[in-house]
């Protein structure tokens, strides 16, 4: 997947490709997959399982950390599942972050994240598995895919590596598929669950009143976009400022 259309990044420094707040999920989530990686090859995996989302435990409250923290813990049998959660992040996030400000954007990260393992708890219940552990961020990450096709609708994108599409499009294949997909019975159909969670959780955010902009009715596509425009606007006025400093620097020289 990659940027296209009529929108595209131009970062001026490595720190416009890493805002702080994607810049640390990626360093934590990178280095606990490693670490675990090294742990079970070495046979040594085994406390790791505590950081899990298991619902049973969940459900006895001593668990409910487990909310928060299975979602930095990535399978280490294959590099895949990491691996697509870290691109979108980076992919997808990046401008979020920018475009709200490092706060708000991992408050809506976790509130995806957390409220896809409370789908994931309440999916285990009602297939009867109530020891499965889940782990992986990928209800936050559709969350973020969320939020990116609502902010950036008309953004092009290449689905699966191939197809030019827009955001607003990916995002509802991708959300169709994740309700297709949950409606299968066993442990597949409950991550299907936590990625479909992470997307409904999310709307809800941006539908609620903490980015209400206004005291009557409340449009989340239309309140992004206005968010976007003043970005756009911010980042048009530091590149006049700077563009102003330089033409004053290239004044100086013929002054002597």
């Amino acid at each position: 997947m990659r940027y296209g259309g009529n929108y595209r990044t131009l970062p001026v420094s490595l720190s416009g490709h890493f805002p702080p707040g994607v810049k640390w999920l990626l360093i934590s989530n990178i280095a606990l997959f490693v670490i675990y990686f090294l742990a079970v090859r070495a046979g040594w995996g085994g406390p790791f399982a505590a950081l899990g989302l298991v619902p049973r435990e969940v459900l006895q409250l001593w668990g409910a950390y487990q909310l928060v923290t299975y979602m930095f813990l990535h399978s280490p049998w294959g590099f895949g599942h990491i691996l697509f959660n870290m691109f979108a992040l980076w992919m997808f996030g990046a401008d979020l972050e920018r475009t709200w400000g490092t706060r708000r954007f991992l408050r809506y990260y976790f509130l995806c994240g957390i409220g896809a393992g409370l789908c994931v708890v309440a999916g285990n219940l009602l297939y009867g598995t109530p020891d499965t552990r889940t782990i992986g961020s990928s209800g936050a990450i559709y969350g973020v895919l969320l939020a990116f096709g609502l902010l950036f609708p008309d953004t092009v994108v290449l689905f699966s590596f191939l197809f030019p599409i827009k955001a607003k499009y990916f995002v509802m294949i991708i959300g169709a598929i994740a309700f297709l997909s949950s409606l299968g019975a066993g442990g597949g159909g409950v991550s299907h669950v936590a990625h479909l969670g992470g997307m409904v959780f999310g709307y809800f955010y941006l539908k609620s009143r903490f980015l209400r902009g206004r005291a009557g009715g409340f449009d989340p596509i239309a309140a992004l976009r206005r968010q976007w425009e003043e970005y756009k606007l911010q980042r048009a006025r530091r590149r006049f400022e700077v563009y102003l400093r330089k033409r004053g620097d290239d004044g100086d020289r013929w002054v002597h």
